[in-house]
């Protein structure tokens, strides 16, 4: 039988340039892919901002119980999650759309709110899941880049905007740089662009945010403003593998979004969630072990006279001298996983906080690639 491949397939079929559509460079990657010929167990991961600590044993004993209903699609327990979210921020059930990870939020608000025949506004480097997508469907991407302290440039962004800005894109705090911005700036900046484009604002590390009374701009949605805030249960609560998040809007802009909804959580993941909102004795952990992991490698990159930025997430973002190609090459020949590229910064690393013992190994490949 003669050879056939998957590209003559699509070539025959004339789906050749479909899947060029669906090629997307490096540089718009959303997630680390797993080097060539590793498993998943060779490495330490510090590469994708997980909690490493979690799930927690009262999550972990939600999920047994979860199981007896595996067999039912959750439409009974959904609006119990979403009326518990509801609940904890203030707002009715219907300014909650539960999402698969917010991830899935991010790609629809790019997809209906960008609009194929406008554009969506963002710094860079920034969090691309929205922007990657909503660019295959023929949005145009509008980057800012950030300021020299890497944190979003508001006043350079809304003078980029103009009749063609659909939506502003603001990651705060900002992943791959660890910076947020003061309160009352992205305040104002969120209630004037409002008036003229719709604002979406990524809270993914909010609770990591060390400064005390640092506002979430839900306060903006439950004024009714064209704002939509993201939330995740992928890092503080350590439930990334259940791809549970959600968005925060005006209940008009919810029904609309969710219209566009591919998918929803599922039984397990709903419980998981669930059993985390109530389990505030790991969110505190979670949160003082990853401070203790953010002062060793403070201290470790001090002793290496390495710049970083002091960061309000859980990762540290920290100016190798080196292309970040070479710094991920040496990383896994010893046994490490860390950040890929975030252009055009490609002389820095993002670097995620593990356990001690992760941290430690970390830190003596560190100290043996400056050696």
């Amino acid at each position: 039988m003669t050879s056939f491949t998957r590209r003559d397939w699509l070539r025959t079929t004339g789906l050749a340039g479909l899947a060029a559509l669906f090629h997307t460079p490096t540089e718009l990657l959303a997630g680390p892919h797993l080097p060539k010929g590793e498993t998943p167990e060779a490495l330490i991961r510090l590469n994708a901002n997980e909690n490493p600590y979690a799930p927690s044993q009262a999550v972990q004993d939600a999920l047994v119980r979860a199981f007896a209903k595996a067999a039912r699609y959750p439409y009974l327990e959904r609006p119990v999650l979403r009326q518990r979210l509801a609940e904890k921020h203030g707002l009715t059930e219907a300014h909650i759309l539960d999402t698969v990870g917010s991830t899935e939020g991010l790609k629809i608000a790019g997809l209906v709110l960008g609009g194929a025949t406008g554009s969506i506004l963002a710094a860079r480097p920034t969090f691309l899941a929205m922007l990657s997508f909503a660019e295959k469907f023929g949005s145009y991407i509008d980057f800012v880049p950030l300021d020299e302290a890497l944190v979003h440039d508001l006043d350079a962004m809304e003078r980029h905007i103009n009749n063609q800005t659909r939506l502003v894109f603001v990651c705060n705090p900002n992943n791959p740089t660890g910076t947020i911005l003061p309160p009352d700036e992205l305040e104002a900046f969120c209630r004037r662009v409002a008036r003229r484009c719709f604002v979406f604002v990524d809270e993914a590390y909010i609770d990591y945010i060390e400064q005390p009374g640092y506002p979430s701009m839900v306060r903006l949605v439950k004024e009714g403003l064209n704002v939509i805030v993201s939330r995740t249960f992928s890092k503080v609560y350590g439930l990334a593998g259940l791809r549970v998040g959600y968005l925060m809007a005006r209940p008009d802009i919810i029904a609309r979004l969710a219209d566009h909804q591919v998918e929803r959580p599922n039984q397990l993941g709903i419980a998981a969630a669930l059993a985390a909102l109530d389990d505030e004795a790991f969110y505190r952990y979670s949160l003082e072990q990853n401070a203790r992991a953010k002062r060793y490698v403070y201290t470790l990159l001090d002793g290496l006279g390495r710049r970083y930025v002091p960061s309000h997430t859980n990762f540290v973002f920290f100016h190798t001298g080196k292309d970040i190609d070479e710094v991920n090459a040496f990383m896994r020949a010893e046994g490490l996983w860390v950040g890929r590229p975030f252009p055009p910064l490609r002389d820095w690393c993002r670097v995620s906080l593990g356990t001690p013992e992760e941290i430690e190994r970390f830190g003596a490949a560190l100290k043996k690639m400056y050696g």
